[in-house]
């Protein structure tokens, strides 16, 4: 099983979690954005969220389709 003490250093961990999960993206997830900005667990979160495959929320201070982007295999540009 995953090691979690890093959550006990989160910075959200005292925080409302719908705040992390809003039902539309249109702006709601700014507030939980500036909560990832300042933690210290941040580049952990990310990596968890990244390992897990998790679809949803806030993590790491990325949203679900940031973390696609990351999971994306890295397209090298072909020299022609």
């Amino acid at each position: 099983m995953a090691d979690l003490r890093w959550t006990n250093r989160a910075a959200c961990r005292t925080t409302d979690p719908d705040l992390f999960f809003p039902l539309t993206w249109d702006g709601r997830h700014q507030p939980a954005m500036r909560i990832c900005s300042d933690c210290a667990v941040r580049p952990r979160c990310l990596e968890w969220a990244l390992e897990a495959g998790e679809p949803d929320g806030v993590w790491g201070g990325t949203t679900p389709a940031d973390r696609r982007r990351l999971r994306q295999p890295q397209r090298t540009k072909s020299r022609t």
